[in-house]
C-alpha cells in the first residue's frame, strides 16, 4: 500500500457543519440536479436517434456533447452525493479512481465540445461556402469528435493514474477521494489554461468574429438594399451589383438597357443562348431573399454563441481561479465550503448544456415537441403545411 504524505488536508467539508434540515435539503437539490441532468441529456440523444432530419454534420458535436453530459449525470454526480453529504468516501480506493478519471475526462469532454461547436458555427458564417461544399462528409467531425476524448483522456488521465506512483507516496488520506495533485500548484495552472483559459479564448474570438463579419455585411448594405422587384428597378440591380462586386459596371449598363426595351424583346433575348446568364429581377430577389435569410440565421448563431460564452465563463472561472489559488496555499487560505460551490457550478454546466444549445435550434425544439408533445407535433406540422 502507498505511503501517505505529509501534511495533506482535504477539501471535503465536515458533515458536522450542516444540521439536518440543511443535509436534507441539499440532498433534495443534488438529486434534483442529477435527474436534470440525465433526463436533459437523454432527450437530446433521443432526439438525435429518432429524428433524420437532426443527422447533420454540425450536430453530432451536440450528441457528442449530450453524451458526455449524460456520463456526468449518470455515474459522476450520483457516486459523489454521499460523499458530499457526508464527508466520506464509502466505494474504496478502486472505485475513487474510477470516479475522478470518468468526472475530468467528462467534464473536459464537454468543454472541448463546446468549442468545437463555437468552431463549426464559425466556419458556417464565415467560411460559408467551403463549409456548404463539405456537408456531406461525416469523416471531419468523426475525425474531431475522436480527437476531443482523445485530448480530454491525454489531459487527465496520465496524473490521475500515475501521481502516486511517481511521487512515491499518496495525498489522499482514508476516506477521502481527491486527485493526488489537488494541491500542485504549477500542474493545476498548466492544466488549467488548457481546459479553461484556451477554450474561453478561442470561444469568444469565435463569437466576436462572427458578430463583425455580421456587422459588416450588415453596413456594406448586401440586404437592405434588396426589394421586391416590382417596387424599384435601381433597388435590385444594385442589389446585385453589391453582392458581385463593382466591377461588373458592363452588367450594370446591359441590364438598364434591357429594362428599356419592349417586353417581347427582352423575352426573345433572355432565351437566347447568349443571354442565359441574364439576372432577371425576379430572380435576383430571390437571390436577396436567401441573403437576408442567411443573415438572419447567423444573428441567431451569434445570439446562441453569445450565451455560450457567458453561460461557460460563469460556470467554470470560478472553480478554475479558485483552484488554482487553492493549490498556490496548500488548501489553508480557501475555505472548503467555498470550494465545494464551485465544483458544483461546473456540474450544473453540463445540465444547462441540454437547453442552451439544442434548444437554440428550431430542428432540435421540434425533435423534443416530436418526442414529448406528440399530439401538439401533429398541431405544428399541419399548420405549416
Amino acid at each position: 500500500m502507498m505511503r501517505p504524505c505529509n501534511g495533506t488536508l482535504s477539501p471535503q467539508p465536515s458533515a458536522s457543519q450542516f444540521s439536518l434540515g440543511v443535509l436534507v435539503l441539499l440532498a433534495v437539490l443534488m438529486v434534483l440536479l442529477t435527474l436534470v441532468t440525465i433526463l436533459g441529456n437523454v432527450l437530446v440523444i433521443l432526439a438525435f436517434i429518432l429524428d433524420r432530419n437532426l443527422r447533420h454534420r454540425s450536430n453530432y458535436f451536440f450528441l457528442n456533447l449530450a453524451i458526455s453530459d449524460f456520463a456526468v449525470g449518470a455515474f459522476c454526480i450520483p457516486l459523489y452525493i454521499p460523499y458530499a453529504l457526508t464527508g466520506i468516501w464509502h466505494f474504496g480506493r478502486g472505485i475513487c479512481k474510477l470516479w475522478l478519471l470518468m468526472d475530468y475526462l467528462m467534464c473536459t469532454a464537454s468543454v472541448f465540445n463546446i468549442v468545437i461547436i463555437s468552431y463549426d458555427r464559425f466556419l458556417s458564417v464565415t467560411k460559408a461556402v467551403s463549409y456548404r461544399a463539405q456537408q456531406g462528409m461525416l469523416s471531419s467531425p468523426v475525425v474531431k469528435m475522436v480527437a476531443i476524448w482523445v485530448c480530454a483522456f491525454l489531459l487527465y488521465a496520465p496524473a490521475v493514474l500515475l501521481w502516486e506512483y511517481v511521487s512515491g507516496c499518496s495525498m489522499v488520506e482514508e476516506g477521502q477521494c481527491y486527485a493526488e495533485f489537488f494541491n500542485n500548484w504549477y500542474f493545476l495552472l498548466c492544466a488549467s489554461t488548457l481546459e479553461f483559459f484556451v477554450p474561453l479564448i478561442s470561444v469568444t474570438y469565435f463569437n466576436v468574429s462572427i458578430f463583425h463579419n455580421i456587422q459588416r455585411r450588415q453596413r456594406h448594405g448586401s440586404i437592405q438594399q434588396c426589394e421586391s422587384p416590382g417596387s424599384s428597378n435601381v433597388s435590385w440591380r444594385s442589389c446585385f451589383l453589391l453582392r458581385q462586386g463593382p466591377s461588373l459596371s458592363e452588367t450594370e449598363d446591359s441590364a438598364s438597357s434591357s429594362m428599356r426595351t419592349k417586353k417581347e424583346s427582352l423575352v426573345t433575348e433572355s432565351s437566347s443562348p447568349s443571354r442565359v446568364n441574364f439576372v432577371t429581377p425576379e430572380n435576383d430577389f430571390s437571390v436577396c431573399a436567401r441573403t437576408r435569410s442567411k443573415l438572419h440565421n447567423d444573428k441567431k448563431i451569434a445570439k446562441s454563441l453569445a450565451v455560450i460564452v457567458c453561460v461557460f465563463a460563469i460556470c467554470w472561472a470560478p472553480y478554475t481561479l479558485l483552484m488554482i489559488i487553492r493549490g498556490a496555499c496548500q488548501g489553508t487560505c480557501v475555505h472548503p465550503t467555498l470550494y465545494q460551490i464551485t465544483f458544483w457550478l461546473l456540474w450544473i454546466n453540463s445540465s444547462l448544456n441540454p437547453f442552451l444549445y439544442p434548444l437554440c435550434h428550431d430542428k432540435f425544439r421540434m425533435a423534443f415537441i416530436k418526442i414529448l408533445c406528440p399530439k401538439k407535433f401533429a398541431i405544428l406540422r399541419s399548420g405549416s403545411c
